[in-house]
């Protein structure tokens, strides 16, 4: 039988932060399932900065949103009818048909989670995507070992979060960046960074930078970019390596951002700079989900989350991204 739901249809592409022109919430009607389809009842949303990329018409590692499409984005739910014998009724899936309440697919999309003791939602935050970004930024790209001064920027957040953590369980000295006193107070107090400060009042972040790690920073792993980068870039040890992972402060930019002032620094210092999508490191999967799993199994690791409920909070999850509201994953529970 057809199944009535709502979701997050995309409008138009934004200039600057994105509102309530650029995505409106619609009901619509999903045919009945064919055979080899499952229909799936979401029951948890992941919402994410990158996903402001697919807002621009310009083509990216992801293409853009359309006009007229519905957003997708992570999701984690339950199958409630099926035609596929992998995926019987009662199957908890992963895939990317979120910002909405039903979802069908054939199968080709989906991942099977839980069995594993963890919550649900854990598979669209340290135990997903957003786990296996932190954990293959910092060991694939940044090649962190034990005695590494790592600075993260974004540190509260999502990703960073687990950075830190992570880091710190490697033997690394560790310092952070967040935007309100409260989350620099976590980050040191709760997830064990050596250091953090409130970008938001420094007047000179390479100072900042300059008296928490005077021996210099070997492993940058950014979030942000902008400011940031600059500071870390003039306060890197020689042969430093610097993991570009998101540029928040420059999304919702109307107009092109200038670039760090200081690029000879490269040259002077010998740094190393690489950008990455999670995407890239699909096939290093299972080692990161043996080496993550573990440690969170074993309390090591906090896996923080900020809970919105009903699908109608969804696009304002997502602008609470670049506003700061998130400590850790920003997650929407259905």
């Amino acid at each position: 039988m057809s199944q009535q739901f709502k979701g997050w249809q995309f409008q138009q592409y934004p200039v600057g932060l994105p509102d309530h022109s650029t995505v409106s919430l619609v009901e619509q009607q999903l045919p009945p399932i064919a055979a080899g389809q499952v229909l799936i009842r979401n029951q948890w949303l992941s919402v994410d900065p990158y996903m402001r990329g697919r807002m621009i018409d310009a083509k990216s590692y992801v293409p853009p949103f359309q006009p007229g499409q519905l957003l997708e984005g992570g999701a984690v739910g339950e199958v409630i009818e099926s035609n596929h014998n992998d995926f019987p009724v009662g199957s908890q899936v992963m895939h990317m048909q979120g910002w909405r309440e039903l979802a069908i697919s054939d199968g080709s999309d989906l991942t099977p989670v839980g069995g594993h003791g963890l919550p649900l939602q854990s598979y669209l935050s340290i135990m997903g995507l957003t786990g296996l970004t932190a954990w293959a930024g910092l060991n694939k790209v940044g090649q962190l070992k034990a005695g590494d001064v790592v600075f993260v920027s974004g540190a509260a957040g999502a990703v960073g979060s687990i950075v830190v953590q992570l880091a710190k369980l490697a033997g690394a000295k560790v310092i952070g960046s967040a935007g309100s006193d409260e989350k620099v107070a976590w980050l040191t107090d709760t997830l064990g960074a050596d250091a953090a400060f409130n970008y938001k009042h420094s007047t000179d972040l390479g100072q900042t930078l300059r008296e928490l790690a005077p021996e210099g920073i070997s492993l940058f792993f950014d979030n942000v970019g902008g400011a940031h980068l600059q500071a870390a870039m003039a306060n890197m040890q020689d042969f430093g390596r610097i993991v570009s992972c998101g540029m928040i402060d420059q999304y919702n930019a109307a107009a092109p951002v200038a670039g760090p002032s200081n690029m000879a620094e490269f040259i002077r210092r010998r740094i190393r700079m690489q950008g990455f999508i999670a995407f890239d490191f699909m096939a290093d999967f299972n080692e990161f989900a043996a080496e993550v799993g573990g440690y969170l199994a074993s309390g090591k690791l906090h896996n923080p989350e900020t809970v919105l409920t009903g699908i109608e909070s969804t696009f304002d999850g997502f602008l609470g991204l670049f506003s700061g509201a998130n400590t850790g994953k920003m997650l929407i529970k259905l």
